[in-house]
């Protein structure tokens, strides 16, 4: 095991990866950015070391300070956390070459599925069910044209090295495919220094199911409940549910085996989440894989009982998993809700400014991930996510209730956030009965939401 480990992130994410080493006796470190000084997380750790101005370029996307600050300190490992360089393959094998432990997979491995193109052509390969589209890279918007010909409109352009919704466009028919890829593949180039494009045919209606998978290095190979995370506005999720409310265990059963299979056939270690789209008959279609620990990871250890990031540190020290696939069968239902400095009636403009008072909601059931603190400063170089509330019951409706309670509990001054947003949702009749689609938030919910602000408002 590990006697010292440096966190490569900040905020919430860094604190949870702490509290994980703490736990498994190593020291932690952890580095930060000028503007992240009198962080939580900063005082959290066992020792500490600026990489560098508040900038992410200049500190957390910056590979050979985080490294120098590793070898500095004498750490044995690093741990990525989510964003940032997390799946970045060039950071990855920078830690092979100084002999510092990634914890996370191998470098090869976050290239092939960083790639969303090549992660198609494996899947088919593994015989994981995909979505239909094109098989490898486009080679110009004539080839766009043909392949969604193929399929059937309305389709989805995609960018090959894509990520938070950047570089996606709708297509409904030919005549938006031109404006549609230039500007798809201008995004994509600016976004990730990529400008490779795929298409996928729109699957609609669908539901984001998606699957946490371990393996560790001797072969074992395992994958939990899934996360239904279709309540998504602008394409980044809102509120997430583990396990899915309309699944069922036999539904359940075969995406499990259909996600070890695609976990089998790219030799994954370490832990990562593979995406599908769950149709109106419960078909599964692969979408892509995320390499690395999920903002959502909390409800699956709710409903499992099983640290994923103190899994994470044993399986990269040499361990094997210390469960088996036979332990992981949902217990309860759980609910996150991320609560963002972002103002709903600017049109979840983020917000930047002093926490001036901070109340956490507490009890059985609840669980808090937070990386601030009353006095703290929401900066506008990151992310705008001020905590997570997760919420544990023994029904999905109860586990809802609780979470509302939470969020009605939760108190913030000094700073707008989006608990208005999350506290309709939670009220919604079409989210109480487990139904919604990745639409849903957008094309129903919230034109509703936006007159019933506009109503209060005036």
């Amino acid at each position: 095991m590990f006697k010292k480990v440096l966190i490569a992130n900040r905020g919430e994410i860094a604190v949870r990866i702490i509290r994980a080493l703490r736990e498994l006796n190593i020291q932690s470190v952890a580095v930060y950015s000028t503007a992240d000084a009198d962080a939580q997380y900063v005082n959290l750790a066992d020792e500490a070391v600026c990489v560098g101005g508040p900038q992410p370029a200049d500190s957390y996307l910056n590979m050979q300070n985080i490294v120098s600050a590793a070898v500095l300190t004498g750490a044995e490992a690093i741990h990525p956390g989510y964003g940032f360089l997390s799946e970045n393959e060039e950071f990855a094998e920078l830690c092979e070459t100084c002999q510092i432990t990634f914890i996370g997979p191998k470098p090869e491995t976050i290239a092939l599925m960083g790639n969303k193109a090549n992660a198609r052509i494996q899947m088919q390969a593994g015989n994981v069910p995909v979505i239909p589209g094109s098989t490898g890279f486009l080679k110009d918007e004539a080839d766009a044209v043909k392949v969604a010909d193929e399929v059937g409109y309305p389709v989805m352009l995609k960018a090959a090295s894509g990520g938070g919704g950047k570089g996606i466009r709708r297509v409904q028919d030919e005549s938006q495919m031109r404006e549609a890829y230039q500007s798809a593949t201008k995004e994509a180039q600016l976004s990730f220094g990529d400008q490779r494009m795929y298409l996928e045919k729109i699957v609609a209606p669908a539901k984001h199911i998606e699957v946490q998978v371990f393996a560790d290095q001797f072969g074992h190979v395992t994958a939990f409940p899934e996360r239904d995370c279709s309540l998504q506005r602008r394409q980044q999720k809102v509120l997430e549910i583990s396990p899915c409310p309309v699944m069922t265990p036999q539904e359940r059963r075969e995406l499990q085996n259909i996600a070890i299979r695609a976990t089998k056939t790219i030799k994954y270690v370490n832990t990562g989440t593979i995406e599908f789209l769950m149709d109106s008959e419960h078909h599964f279609y692969f979408m892509e894989m995320n390499t690395r620990i999920q903002v959502e990871h909390p409800i699956t250890e709710a409903v499992t009982d099983i640290d994923l990031v103190k899994e994470q540190v044993r399986v990269a020290s040499g361990e094997a998993l210390s469960f088996e696939q036979a332990a992981l069968i949902p217990h309860g239902f759980a609910v996150e809700a991320r609560v963002n400095a972002e103002d709903p009636s600017l049109d979840f403009m983020p917000q930047a400014g002093v926490i001036k008072q901070l109340k956490l909601p507490g009890g059985p059931g609840i669980r808090v991930d937070s990386g601030v603190q009353a006095g703290d400063m929401i900066s506008p170089f990151y992310d705008s996510m001020i905590v997570k509330l997760i919420a544990h019951a023994n029904t999905y409706q109860e586990a809802l209730t609780k979470l509302l309670e939470a969020l009605n509990e939760f108190g913030l001054n000094g700073i707008a956030a989006n608990q208005s947003f999350l506290e309709a949702l939670l009220t919604d009749s079409v989210v109480h009965q487990g139904t919604a689609t990745t639409d849903y938030v957008t094309n129903q919910f919230m034109p509703k939401f936006i007159s019933d602000t506009v109503r209060e408002v005036s």
